[in-house]
């Protein structure tokens, strides 16, 4: 680092993000990308006339896109901000509603919450999951911070219920409970509805999974309006023009052709279905997932060894160095045939163990 960093981001541990390989003949599933391309309705939206306006700024309030969300979601125009892509909110909300400077989330989840507690100087309470690897809900309860909790959880896939989140923000009524459903459309049930009741409630999705856009980068966020003042105050304190025109114009289409991402969503959960029963015939444990990954390990093999053994046959997935999720790998739900040459050199692998 250059003698000209400020001291207090000197010690700062930067979030990885997983390989991006530009190698052809690779099996990607690593970052829990979607398999499908977008919505054709994504491709007509960014026309050439429109890529001929790339000259001018974009809307910086995003309407087309919150006007959509809106009608689609049934929620108020005021209750929804857009960002560019949902680490972007989660940064605002990191900076705006830290309680006594303390952020609490699940010591295995998305690695940018600890990141972001970091950077915006709040003290991060990594609560530990249960020996399940699940979230034991009561340890969030009148916790004194702002609560953070990936419904499904990122890494684990697993998920909480309604009731469960209630419970959050009935004992934390005082603090911001934000509630990241990044993975939600694969099997977990939206706490949107709650935002119209509680008023410490702050929900944030992604198109980048579920709806195919994860190089587009967009995101929403749901949450009481005086909250999402909250937001945009930072966001026009920050970067006004925070999502460039062609990603507006390819989320609204991708929510205005909703048959095409339930089709889509469809066949990752059935074939995520498919591959654990696959993986469990092999022997491999399969962490319950409701999200477009899985996390899975086997006696015979450590997690990163299999890591390793997967990238020499072109195949890539993610590996942990946690303690407590070493001896897994996470493993994206992608087409049938990459899942089922997974499945072939897990098989091959095993094989020369026995």
């Amino acid at each position: 680092m250059s003698r000209f960093l400020s001291e207090r981001y000197r010690s700062l541990e930067p979030y990885t993000p997983g390989e991006q390989p530009k190698c052809d003949g690779l099996i990607k599933l690593n970052t829990n990308e979607n398999p499908f391309p977008p919505s054709p309705g994504v491709t007509d939206a960014i026309n050439s006339a429109e890529l001929g306006k790339l000259n001018l700024y974009p809307d910086p309030e995003a309407k087309d896109l919150i006007e959509a969300a809106s009608r689609y979601y049934g929620v108020p125009e005021n209750m929804i901000m857009a960002g560019n892509g949902s680490d972007e909110l989660l940064a605002f909300s990191f900076m705006a509603f830290q309680k006594n400077g303390r952020i609490a989330f699940p010591d295995i989840s998305y690695g940018f919450y600890e990141v972001y507690a970091g950077i915006f100087g709040a003290t991060a309470l990594k609560i530990p999951l249960d020996d399940s690897l699940k979230v034991n809900i009561d340890d969030y309860c009148g916790a004194e911070a702002m609560i953070v909790l990936a419904n499904p959880n990122a890494q684990t896939g697993t998920a909480v219920g309604l009731d469960e989140i209630e419970k959050v923000l009935k004992t934390n009524e005082n603090s911001v409970v934000l509630v990241d459903e990044a993975y939600v459309n694969f099997g977990a049930e939206s706490s949107l509805q709650l935002t119209q009741k509680y008023d410490n409630l702050l929900v944030i999705q992604t198109f980048s999974k579920a709806r195919n856009l994860a190089g587009g980068r967009v995101g929403l966020a749901f949450a009481d309006s005086e909250i999402i003042k909250d937001l945009n105050k930072i966001k026009y304190s920050f970067n006004p023009y925070n999502l460039n025109r062609l990603s507006i114009l390819a989320a609204v289409a991708s929510i205005n052709d909703d048959e095409y991402f339930k089709s889509c969503v469809g066949q990752i959960t059935d074939t995520r279905k498919i591959f654990v029963g696959g993986m469990e015939e092999l022997g491999f444990f399969a962490l319950p997932s409701l999200a477009n990954f899985v996390l899975v390990r086997h006696d015979k093999i450590s997690g990163a060894e299999f890591y390793r053994e997967l990238r020499e046959r072109n195949i890539l997935v993610r590996h942990f160095n946690d303690r407590r999720i070493a001896d897994y790998v996470r493993i994206t739900i992608g087409g049938r045939e990459d899942m089922a040459a997974l499945t072939e050199a897990a098989r091959e692998i095993l094989a020369r163990r026995d």
